[in-house]
């Protein structure tokens, strides 16, 4: 059976190939209210290639939010179903100078095709969508599509729609290919993600700004003074040293010194931060970063003590600790920490749950095996991820009798988010040989 789907899925990916760049050079970033009409062009043309596989399909929204596009094709009667998740919107593309082609054009290079949602996350659509292609008419299973728009913004729509369309969107089954694998020729199942927790911090040590010289000496500057608790946040080995926060241990998974620092960009010299295991530190304990300050530039900077000034905390939480646990430590730290009498201000920008996943049972058995056939013999392993998904969290609340599954297209040189953003093409030929394996193993199993 094997080589028989091997051979359909090399027969149908120039045609997938093709789906995929027409995908691309829609511009759907739902984060740019002025590209919302490209968005609902993006949701028309999934609409149009899954109708064109013979799915029923429907454009849905709730609460003014991106459309979202559901389909369903019907499998053998008793036959499970399996939902399949993907989303089409994409993040901005930035300073199109940083790409070495346009962002929008998709373009193949070396062993990769280039451009913005090339692999997060239209390739996770046409994944489906060639799984689809490769059975036709003879499904081995049922199979439901949600293809969601507003992945990028934090999917802000997503409970309601699940709440909506939870009798059309059940399933025994739930594939997110969302997520990536370990490295190129090594597959990956996801079984765990921290959570995130975004707040900001401000500090206020005067009622209007002072002349340094007069001042300066007696008076606390609120720069100064946002400086030093900040530095409270961690231990002198760049453990987080908020206390009260979960830490949990990681599966046991080399991370190279040499691949750590060509896929971290670190500059050479650089010691990282905190004990433990590489992948501990990155997968099952807390970080905190100060990704923003509000303060005076230097060039113009007059002579004044900064009366204010305020930063921002994204912390990471570990699987098995829930943002309201986090907020809470983090809120007490700061207030016990802050000097001089500094005035407190702290306001939570948004939250995700962390999410740890039972990966046992007969849908993880198909999914070993399906990944290990495709991948020549190497089997997946599990692993974690130190960003946050938060919406896996919402599939495994709406429906916790299914299996879930988060896989993926991306591999560690894929650069999600940034420029050149790119697919690997002989690792995507992989993954949709083992989505239709896994079909296959799933309709078998029943």
């Amino acid at each position: 059976m094997t080589d028989q789907l091997r051979d359909r899925v090399a027969a149908v990916l120039p045609g997938i190939r093709k789906d995929l760049e027409d995908l691309v050079r829609i511009e759907s970033v739902s984060a740019d209210p002025a590209r919302s009409g490209e968005v609902r062009r993006s949701a028309e043309a999934v609409r149009a290639l899954l109708e064109a596989e013979g799915c029923t399909v429907d454009i849905v929204d709730v609460d003014g939010g991106a459309p979202a596009v559901i389909a369903h094709k019907a499998g053998p009667e008793g036959s499970p179903t399996v939902l399949l998740y993907a989303h089409h919107d994409v993040q901005p593309e930035n300073d199109p100078a940083d790409w070495d082609s346009a962002p929008f054009e998709p373009t193949e290079r070396g062993e990769r095709l280039y451009g913005r949602g090339a692999a997060d996350d239209k390739a996770g659509i046409v994944a489906h969508l060639a799984a689809l292609r490769v059975f036709g008419d003879d499904l081995p299973v049922g199979v439901t599509l949600f293809v969601e728009g507003e992945e990028e913004i934090g999917s802000p729509t997503l409970p309601a729609l699940l709440a909506e369309h939870q009798e059309r969107l059940a399933a025994d089954v739930i594939v997110i290919a969302d997520s990536g694998n370990w490295d190129i020729g090594v597959p990956a199942l996801t079984t765990s993600l921290r959570g995130l927790v975004r707040a900001d911090v401000e500090v206020r040590t005067l009622t209007h700004a002072v002349h340094s010289g007069m001042w300066g000496g007696l008076v606390p500057d609120a720069l100064m003074t946002l400086s030093r608790l900040i530095a409270t946040l961690h231990d002198d080995a760049g453990n987080v040293a908020v206390a009260g926060l979960h830490s949990g241990a990681a599966a046991d998974v080399d991370y190279p010194e040499d691949r750590l620092r060509a896929e971290s960009g670190v500059n050479p010299g650089v010691e990282w931060v905190g004990d433990g295991s590489a992948v501990e530190r990155l997968w099952t304990r807390p970080s905190l970063s100060i990704t923003g300050l509000d303060a005076p530039q230097v060039d113009g900077a007059s002579n004044t003590l900064v009366p204010a000034a305020r930063a921002r905390i994204s912390m990471r939480i570990a699987p098995g600790d829930t943002t309201a646990n986090a907020i809470e430590c983090l809120r007490r730290h700061l207030e016990q920490h802050v000097p001089w009498g500094a005035e407190l201000g702290f306001t939570v920008v948004d939250t995700g749950e962390a999410m740890q996943i039972d990966a046992t049972g007969p849908a993880y058995d198909a999914a070993r095996s399906a990944f290990a056939e495709a991948w020549d013999g190497t089997a997946p392993i599990d692993m974690g991820v130190g960003g946050s998904i938060p919406f896996i969290a919402e599939f495994l609340e709406a429906f916790p009798q299914a299996s879930v599954l988060v896989t993926g297209v991306e591999d560690p040189d894929t650069r999600a988010h940034g420029a050149n953003e790119g697919l690997h093409l002989a690792e995507f030929e992989r993954v949709v040989l083992a989505e239709t394996l896994l079909l296959a193993r799933l309709g078998e199993g029943g």
